[in-house]
């Protein structure tokens, strides 16, 4: 799949806007991210990951990410809106020098998500634990704010 374009496209292009850094919301997303994972780790220890329950794990997932995106976002005083905004959010892992690979797979994921939402698309228990994988893996990452 093909990476988003360079941080600073979506800025010219507005899709991205400067703003005064808003370290509150930044702090209510990360907490919420936080919650949303515990949540999501506490369902995991009562069911079993399954064909039935890919879709709504895989969302759960990609919200809990782009809610930690956004979080860092804003306290660089950065904002998004309108079409396209959640691929310019993830050209920001770009600048927080995430790999190719990692910036593929969260775009991956973000059409993805998009394809269950808007068209019907029925993902499975495969897919859902390399998501599962790379959810525990990325949010370490972006929690510890070493990126």
């Amino acid at each position: 799949m093909k990476l988003p374009k360079d941080f600073d496209y979506y800025l010219k292009s507005r899709i991205i806007r400067k703003i005064t850094p808003d370290t509150e919301r930044a702090k209510f997303l990360e907490e919420e991210s936080a919650r949303a994972k515990k949540a999501l780790d506490n369902r995991l220890k009562r069911e079993n990951v399954d064909d039935l329950n890919a879709n709504s794990i895989v969302k759960e997932c990609y919200d809990i990410l782009m809610s930690l995106i956004r979080a860092k976002l804003l306290n660089k005083g950065y904002y998004s809106s309108g079409s396209f905004a959640h691929e310019a959010e993830l050209s920001f892992l770009i600048e927080l020098n995430f790999s190719e690979n990692d910036i593929g797979f969260m775009n991956e994921l973000r059409y993805l998500r998009n394809g269950v939402i808007y068209y019907g698309k029925i993902l499975d228990k495969e897919y859902c634990e390399k998501v599962l994988e790379f959810l525990d893996r990325t949010y370490k990452e972006l929690i510890k704010g070493r990126r």
